[in-house]
């Protein structure tokens, strides 16, 4: 039998299944050591920044909604916020109030269904949610229920569940009235319990018990869990204003992606999502959640990628709660949007995804046609932090059959609930030993 410096191996996979879009993993190894590692996203470009370029800044939250299908609002909301940054626009309270309920919706859409559908199978030991259906049918219809909540949220302030349209600059397009709101009270009474019942349940996960030695990044408000606002925030120091987010995070392209890597200037990689926000905003999330995060048994702040799943049922639970106090509390705006001037300037915003903080900067002319638009999405500022993890994980590999290997990697991936189309402006892999 060859030695392990001298025996060679390739395996191929050629798709990653349960992740959003397309990509591949080549590993190289030499000697029973990582001598090549690339996280290669070749889904195509989508092109976004430049085809926003000589359109009207009021038509960007539409064009914007229909890079993802999966977490619309989000860009919806960092896109809107920059320009009302660029024109000085001051937002009705209650209107602010819709949006958090707006984001409350995406959130938990998106976590129940990377929960449900993409993740639990790898814990569960199921291939797909297909066979996971038919050892917990329980769960996944617990997640359809909570996910179909979700879109019923979104739907109610977008006008439809998947690219909606109804937020614009200023405000939105139209606002609904208290009774309407109250519709949703109902199911999200319901849903609740499905969503502490969610969380109980990933926290008996057998959960593979690692530490990294991790960077977090995420948002932070002074009052509130963020969403929408606040400062840039990291566990190793930063307390930054949106604005200067140039001056501590750089963008560079490697050769084997087609989405840009982004790092912390002389620091490296680094990790945002529903982990990083627990890890640096647990203060935040009210005493129900923090009761329910004590009882799953994990000393938060963790370093571990894999409870990530925990943080996203967590973060479900939050949204609930959030969305019931803004329903109670809803008192209708005057107007449904800000009248505003247009004109020549910059404005860059940031809100949290449910993958993590989205970065927006636009430049306008004075007629607020849009000269220059960046994006930089969760998964882009996530790549290189996956790729760090998968350099620690793949020595323990080395001997593993095929098919234990590529499952090993895709749950490592899966983690951060990778959105490789966002990230295009996943998984074959082919391991060389």
């Amino acid at each position: 039998m060859p030695s392990r410096r001298t025996k060679t191996r390739t395996i191929n996979v050629s798709n990653l299944a349960r992740v959003e879009g397309e990509g591949a993993l080549h590993i190289r190894l030499r000697g029973g050591e990582i001598s090549e590692l690339k996280l290669e996203i070749f889904e195509p470009p989508r092109f976004f920044e430049a085809f926003l370029r000589g359109r009207d800044s009021r038509e960007a939250p539409d064009l914007n909604a229909r890079i993802c299908g999966i977490c619309p609002v989000a860009y919806q909301m960092s896109t809107v916020h920059a320009f009302e940054r660029l024109y000085g626009i001051t937002i009705d309270p209650a209107v602010r109030a819709l949006r958090r309920l707006y984001y409350c919706g995406e959130w938990i859409e998106s976590h129940a269904l990377h929960i449900h559908m993409l993740s639990a199978p790898d814990f569960m030991g199921c291939d797909s949610v297909i066979t996971l259906a038919e050892k917990d049918r329980a769960a996944v219809e617990r997640g359809l229920r909570i996910k179909q909540l979700g879109n019923a949220i979104v739907a109610k302030l977008g006008g439809r569940s998947v690219h909606p349209v109804g937020a614009c600059i200023g405000g939105f397009t139209r606002v609904p009235r208290r009774e309407e709101l109250a519709e949703l009270r109902e199911a999200l009474m319901r849903e609740r319990d499905d969503a502490l019942e969610c969380v109980r349940w990933v926290a008996r996960f057998d959960l593979p018990a690692v530490e990294r030695d991790i960077e977090f990044v995420s948002l932070r408000h002074p009052d509130e869990y963020p969403m929408n606002e606040g400062r840039i925030v990291s566990s190793r120091g930063i307390d930054a204003a949106q604005d200067e987010f140039d001056a501590w995070f750089e963008e560079s392209q490697v050769p084997y992606s087609n989405a840009l890597h982004s790092k912390i200037k002389a620091r490296g990689a680094y990790f945002v999502g529903p982990l990083a926000r627990i890890n640096l905003n647990f203060d935040r999330l009210g005493t129900e959640v923090q009761s329910a995060a004590r009882q799953t048994q994990i000393a938060w702040p963790s370093s571990n990628p894999y409870t990530s799943i925990v943080a996203r049922a967590l973060e479900v639970l939050y949204a609930i709660e959030e969305a019931l106090r803004i329903i109670d509390t809803y008192e209708p705006p005057s107007a449904p949007a800000a009248k505003f001037e247009l004109r020549a300037g910059t404005g860059c915003a940031i809100t949290e995804a449910p993958r993590g903080a989205l970065y927006h900067a636009y430049e306008t002319d004075e007629r607020g046609v849009i000269r220059s638009a960046r994006i930089v999405p969760p998964t882009s500022q996530n790549q290189a932090r996956i790729e760090a993890d998968l350099r620690e994980l793949i020595p323990q590999l080395i001997e593993r059959s095929h098919v234990e290997a590529t499952r090993a990697c895709e749950m490592a991936i899966r983690n951060y609930d990778p959105c490789i189309s966002c990230s295009t402006h996943f998984l074959r892999l082919e391991i060389e030993r």
